[in-house]
């Protein structure tokens, strides 16, 4: 009797502890399924009653989810805009600076207040020298201080219109006379004698400085663009330009063909009525309208803007620089590689 019981457990035990015993197989290894109400994404079920939980084929967001996901949204939409508004903001910045215009060539005349007892003087001589009369008699030429048309903002930057303006250098700015449609431009300037080379002598580095600038100014109305850029200039050296002293200057726009413009003229001593003037330098030069001129008015320099209007005579307003030297020299380059193409 008692055999047969310890018999019959050692069968139950032996059935228990078959590790592939059906009762294993079958009674607790149940398939897995996604059901809610548990922390895996698939938990398997110790139990047969699948009808008490609620199961899907996608596990649910937990809670949180939602409002965590408008943040997220909301913080990348936010981040977006202000990636955009900083890589515009440039952009925006250089379009308004290109689009600035200085005084007109009448607001220009009235600008400049001598600040010294120097200033004052070559001021009065020259406002009142008979060739600066009969200039400003003259009904097709246009009287204005281009300097002064150059915006505050950009003055401090310009080489003849701040580096080069001042007691001792140029000491008042010149006042110049353009003829419509860009034929010819005479300026009147007085040299000081900061300004030297040897001693009492004019440095010929600004003596092609000006004749480069003057040369420009009178040619750039003829241009299509009214803009153009440096491809040639030739000097001869006639006369030393001795410093505090009074000189004129004289371009001509002698032959115009597409994008080019060729420029003749002088550089003398102002003289009174019937004396003969000595000729101190005489230059010619090649002017080039680039092509990017039309298209990209932010690449202009200070001196040759492609304005929405023209002054009385013809010439262009001055717009803002938006590049640097090293880029001006660049597209310069680029000008005198249109030419041999």
């Amino acid at each position: 009797m008692s055999g047969r019981v310890v018999g019959y457990r050692m069968r139950s035990q032996r059935i228990l502890l078959q590790p592939r015993a059906p009762i294993y197989r079958y009674g607790y290894r149940l398939p897995t399924v996604n059901c809610r109400g548990y922390h895996g994404k698939y938990s398997p079920m110790p139990t047969h009653r699948r009808s008490d939980l609620t199961c899907s084929s996608a596990a649910a967001p937990p809670p949180g989810t939602l409002r965590r996901g408008i943040s997220l949204g909301a913080s990348g939409v936010a981040f977006a805009v202000l990636g955009c508004l900083a890589a515009l903001g440039p952009l925006v910045w250089r379009y308004r600076q290109a689009t600035v215009t200085g005084p007109t060539d009448e607001e220009s005349l009235h600008l400049y207040v001598p600040e010294d007892e120097k200033s004052k003087e070559v001021e009065d001589f020259i406002q009142s020298h008979p060739l600066v009369l009969e200039l400003r008699a003259n009904p097709d030429l246009v009287e204005s201080r281009p300097h002064m048309k150059i915006p505050e903002f950009w003055k401090k930057h310009n080489l003849t219109g701040s580096t080069l303006l001042g007691p001792g250098r140029i000491v008042v700015p010149p006042l110049s006379w353009n003829e419509k449609g860009g034929k010819s431009m005479v300026s009147v300037v007085y040299l000081g004698s900061d300004l030297c080379g040897h001693p009492g002598v004019v440095h010929g580095g600004l003596l092609a400085t000006m004749l480069d600038e003057g040369f420009a100014r009178c040619c750039f109305a003829a241009l299509p663009h009214q803009v153009g850029v440096t491809a040639h200039l030739e000097i001869n050296y006639r006369k030393p330009a001795k410093a505090d002293t009074y000189v004129v200057l004289r371009a001509k726009t002698t032959k115009v063909e597409g994008r080019k413009a060729w420029v003749e003229g002088r550089i003398e001593t102002l003289t009174r009525p019937g004396e003969t003037p000595t000729v101190l330098a005489e230059a010619s030069a090649l002017f080039i309208s680039p092509k990017f001129a039309k298209a990209s008015p932010q690449h202009i320099e200070m001196d040759c803007s492609v304005p929405a209007d023209r002054t009385r005579s013809g010439c262009p307003r001055y717009t803002l620089v938006l590049r640097t030297r090293a880029q001006s020299l660049d597209n310069q380059h680029t000008a005198k590689l249109d030419i041999n193409e």
